[in-house]
């Protein structure tokens, strides 16, 4: 094993925002000295639980192992407990009982259904405490349990991300790009190779491209012409009178994050949460139950109505042939 090799992926996957537990994970890997390696992460951002494949491929000509990409999934799951474990039990060809365990159910919806024959995905502590969650017999799914077809027949919302030299969309972006939020970048390089900054989302309107990616959208900053302070500005949030406080909100907030603040409204102080919606140049108010808010409420100069001028035209009404 490549000690250096490891050392710089090691850095990577931090520089990602990875647990440093996949380096240990790695490096015992490493040592088996496999082409290939994938490991399996799950990550809680705010409320957006999330679940990671690293893809590590081998060089041809040597022994170094890179990292080009991981796959984010969104994990819509019921939660499960601590010690549980999604498991699929199968078979292989001579009719020796298979056994793989996942963190994600989405992961292990996958795996059980390209098993051939006959098989069980269950979710438990061991193979000896488990309940049942679906099951198949010749290659056809016969039983899925009621509770949880709304996980198995609805497809993951899921992205592979590409990264170089562990520069790209952190972990934690990933999730809150699948969760409908918009990310800021600020190291991004057009065709030219000249660099720029934008707010990037994830286009769900749209078909997917030919790798199964979701296409994204792209606010450029400054020529969209969303401003985040300016905007944070319009609202009585009471972080924005702290230097820090308020760094520490826009950069929550350009990561993505859903964000905790202060606001003032008839007199009281309210806690809630808000995010970046630069499609539209706006924020979005949450309570902390994450019911949606009116943006109104909060702002430092509420919204007068339209008037109306006493010399102004009125709209006219033409009687059109049809």
């Amino acid at each position: 094993m490549n000690q250096k090799n490891l050392e710089k992926l090691a850095a990577e996957l931090k520089e990602l925002g990875f647990d440093k537990k996949l380096a240990a994970e790695l490096e015992k890997q490493m040592k088996k000295n496999p082409s290939e390696i994938q490991l399996e992460t799950k990550m809680l951002v705010g409320r957006t639980s999330a679940d990671y494949v690293l893809h590590f491929r081998q060089s041809s000509s040597s022994d170094y192992y890179f990292l080009n990409k991981y796959d984010a999934i969104l994990d819509r799951g019921k939660p499960i407990g601590g010690n549980e474990k999604y498991m699929v039990f199968s078979q292989d060809e001579a009719g020796k009982k298979l056994i793989k365990n996942f963190d994600n159910p989405h992961l292990a919806i996958d795996y059980f259904q390209a098993q051939k024959g006959n098989a069980e995905l269950a979710v438990g502590e061991n193979p000896q405490v488990k309940y049942p969650l679906a099951s198949k017999e010749n290659d056809k799914v016969t039983f899925v349990e009621k509770e949880f077809r709304s996980v198995f027949y609805v497809p993951a919302v899921r992205q592979t991300i590409y990264v170089e030299s562990g520069k790209g969309f952190t972990a934690s972006q990933a999730a809150n790009l699948l969760d409908g939020r918009a990310v800021y970048r600020d190291d991004l390089l057009n065709i030219a190779g000249q660099p720029y900054k934008a707010w990037i989302a994830l286009d769900f309107e749209k078909e997917k491209d030919r790798f199964q990616n979701y296409k994204t959208r792209q606010y450029n900053d400054p020529a969209y012409g969303f401003n985040l302070r300016e905007t944070l500005e319009k609202y009585q949030i009471q972080e924005l009178k702290d230097p820090q406080k308020l760094k520490v909100l826009e950069e929550s907030l350009k990561n993505g994050n859903r964000a905790s603040v202060t606001v003032e409204a008839e007199g009281k102080s309210l806690k809630m949460m808000i995010e970046a919606v630069p499609r539209y140049s706006q924020l979005k108010f949450y309570n902390e139950a994450g019911r949606s808010e009116k943006r109104e409420a909060y702002l430092k100069e509420p919204l007068s109505p339209p008037t109306i001028e006493k010399n102004a035209p009125k709209a006219q009404t033409n009687s059109v042939k049809m």
